[in-house]
């Protein structure tokens, strides 16, 4: 079978078969486009709750053995000394280069086993690292639901939902028949949802409080109508979000779902990883959009004080991949994770120029998010210099703006106005992008998260820089 590495032997670079892959848009598998309306989804995480259905469109992964745990410290920069069970984690793996292949939340079930939930790069990863060493632990994959499923019937090993905003306590107490547990942040205990027990992870997506819940995928239809029964039940307006406004609520939050793996350079282990993915895996079929265009593929790559991860490295461990990298990254002038709030007029601006037959327009803006690629890497400049580069972007109903997600040079400044280069300087091969003009809009630097309310009352994580 093909592999990754004769893929690309087949492109100048990694960037040219990347900006070029046929994929076609970035779908978010199964779940409905939308329930009622994109607008009133968004606004109801904000103002009383919603019911996200996660049970589709992430990668699972379970690992159980002996050694799970140490082949999982090993794999991940994250210290496990803490990890007790019913406790979860955002698991982030670095390659030997100290560059960030992805992210998984990772729970732990028992004291041998382990649950990752995410995107494929991270999983794919972890695979090869059982394949290739003598760790004792086993595997099994259960890979998100296909994008195009064109009727073909669709079945998880598990069922996924996540009820968050400010009502979602009263649709618990109403599914629990009584209070909840007060479960910590990141932590697991069991509730009741009807005749059944479910675990729930204390978690929320856009700052708002919440419970992510699973459980058999076959219980998956009682468990949602018993939620949506019970919230009809004591009045409160709970929104089922559908697919195109599910993506967007990490604009809110300020977490960057999708950077580019690190892997398409580097020799040893990365070149044997190369040879063992397949050509048909998201590392080879994902694509790069937007308008940062460089011969250099590790220009695309981030590292994880570039995303404010840094605080999870588990300095103290023997060893694990990427620490010595890491620790010559650590304290050393990296950019910097911010959210990019753009221009209005500008915005409007790229948007009306569809609207004026005889010119080439200039990229179109989808709403709530223009989702044309698997990565996003878009030139944020400063006096026409490069500075950085915006990552994942959105429209917020709650905030009246367009957002995006990024890093930029140390030196920028929050409050400081750049400029986003909207669209791409040349055709590509892309199916998602259609014949346009490249468009500059302007950008204020602002805080990340960007909502309030995760900003100021989220509990201690990432978000908020501080050690738990």
């Amino acid at each position: 079978m093909p592999s990754l590495s004769d893929k690309m032997a087949t492109f100048a670079n990694p960037v040219e078969m990347l900006r070029n892959s046929q994929i076609g848009m970035y779908v978010y598998p199964v779940v409905a486009p939308e329930y009622t309306n994109w607008r009133d989804e968004q606004r109801a995480w904000r103002d009383t709750a919603v019911l996200f259905d996660q049970s589709h469109h992430m990668d699972e992964l379970i690992v159980e053995g002996p050694d799970a745990e140490a082949f999982l410290s090993h794999v991940g920069i994250n210290s496990f000394a803490n990890f007790d069970l019913n406790r979860a984690k955002h698991f982030v793996p670095v390659t030997p280069a100290g560059h960030v292949i992805g992210d998984m939340i990772i729970f732990r079930e028992r004291t041998d086993k382990f649950v990752l939930v995410g995107r494929a790069p991270t999983a794919n990863w972890v695979k090869f690292q059982a394949a290739v060493g003598t760790w004792k632990v086993r595997l099994h994959h259960d890979p998100r639901s296909d994008s195009r499923p064109d009727g073909k019937a669709i079945y998880r090993t598990h069922y996924r939902f996540q009820i968050q905003g400010p009502d979602a306590d009263k649709i618990f107490t109403a599914i629990n028949g009584g209070p909840v547990p007060d479960i910590k942040f990141f932590h697991v205990d069991w509730i009741n949802v009807g005749s059944r027990k479910v675990q729930a992870l204390r978690h929320g997506m856009a700052g708002a409080p919440g419970l992510e819940i699973w459980g058999p995928y076959a219980d998956k239809d009682y468990i949602q109508s018993t939620i949506l029964q019970a919230a009809r039940d004591i009045g409160v307006d709970l929104r089922q979000v559908g697919s195109r406004a599910y993506s967007t609520n990490t604009l809110e939050s300020g977490w960057i779902p999708s950077p580019l793996p690190g892997i398409y350079t580097g020799e040893g282990m990365l070149q044997d990883y190369r040879d063992w993915l397949g050509a048909d895996a998201y590392e080879a079929m994902g694509a790069i959009g937007g308008s940062m265009v460089s011969d250099n593929i590790e220009d695309y790559y981030v590292n994880p004080f570039e995303l404010g991860y840094d605080f999870y490295v588990g300095w103290k461990k023997p060893d694990f991949i990427g620490k010595a990298a890491l620790e010559k990254l650590r304290g050393a002038n990296n950019r910097k994770k911010v959210t990019f709030e753009w221009n209005a007029d500008d915005v409007v601006n790229v948007i009306a120029s569809g609207f004026r037959p005889g010119e080439v327009p200039y990229k179109w803006i989808d709403f709530p998010q223009p989702n044309y690629a698997s990565s996003s890497a878009d030139l944020i400049l400063r006096d026409g210099k490069q500075v950085g580069m915006s990552m994942f972007n959105g429209y917020s109903f709650n905030e009246r703006c367009m957002l995006s997600l990024g890093v930029v040079s140390s030196d920028v400044k929050e409050g400081d106005v750049l400029t986003l280069v909207w669209g791409e300087p040349t055709p590509t091969r892309k199916t998602s992008t259609e014949a346009h003009r490249q468009a500059e809009i302007r950008v204020r630097v602002s805080p990340t998260p960007y909502a309030r309310e995760a900003r100021e009352n989220y509990a201690e994580s990432w978000r908020t820089k501080s050690k738990v």
